[in-house]
């Protein structure tokens, strides 16, 4: 049966795993022509196979400029872009003082997620809807993340302002922020094995159904976002997050 989005093409960084594999998986099952930049092949090698025709990845890191006018020619090739999501992403821990830190994490989640629209904006179709990526984090706290949570944050307030800039050319701008989600954002935090099982205890306790989010439960959000059914909605963000910001 065919759907909204058969055939459209969607671009999506940080497709290779986590809630950006979710997405690309999502839209590949609805039709849509999919063109996926990572920097490794990963979880992306099983949708290979089964939508060959449809999937096309493409190497790239965000934080390259080379990598991304290389994006944007690919998608140029491909046609009109009617769906991005610069999903690609990174976290770390480090003390909320150490500005290095946020240089390292804005330079992905910011300026890489900002610099991914600058390289497609030629490519986009009227309409196009845009998702950026940001986080529950910027309602909560969590010590040693002030970094990360910055760099959302920074990205947040430059969305709602591209939101009315690019609405006049048909580009529809709004951000889904993630809770707390089983990828492998968590292993990249340095923590050590029970470390991570005592925050993953503590993180579970603010959850009203008492489990982590999957991907595709924000990839679900993130579809929604990209479609017709989202069509009045304008520089918001969702916060998808299993309840934890209501304690």
């Amino acid at each position: 049966m065919k759907t909204e989005f058969q055939d459209r093409l969607a671009v999506v960084t940080g497709a290779s795993s986590g809630i950006g594999l979710a997405l690309c998986a999502a839209l590949l099952q609805r039709g849509a022509r999919v063109l996926a930049m990572s920097r490794s092949l990963g979880g992306l090698q099983d949708l290979q196979a089964s939508y060959p025709e449809r999937l096309v990845w493409h190497a790239g890191d965000v934080t390259s400029s080379e990598d991304l006018a290389s994006l944007g020619l690919r998608a140029a090739q491909l046609g009109q872009v009617d769906y991005l999501v610069p999903n690609a992403g990174i976290a770390e821990l480090a003390e909320s003082l150490d500005l290095t830190a946020f240089d390292r994490q804005w330079a992905v989640n910011g300026a890489g997620a900002l610099n991914t629209l600058a390289a497609l904006r030629d490519a986009l179709a009227a309409p196009c809807s845009v998702v950026f990526i940001g986080t529950f984090l910027t309602r909560a706290t969590f010590p040693g993340l002030a970094a990360y949570i910055a760099s959302k944050a920074a990205l947040s307030a430059q969305a709602r302002t591209l939101a009315v800039e690019m609405a006049p050319v048909g580009v529809r701008i709004n951000l889904v922020s993630p809770g707390p989600t089983a990828t492998a954002i968590w292993g990249s935090l340095g923590l050590s094995d029970e470390q991570l099982d005592e925050v993953a205890d503590s993180v579970t306790q603010r959850l009203l159904p008492g489990h982590f989010l999957d991907a595709a439960a924000v990839a679900s959000v993130i579809l929604f976002q990209l479609s017709a059914g989202a069509r009045g909605v304008y520089g918001q963000d969702w916060v998808v997050d299993n309840g934890y910001t209501l304690s």
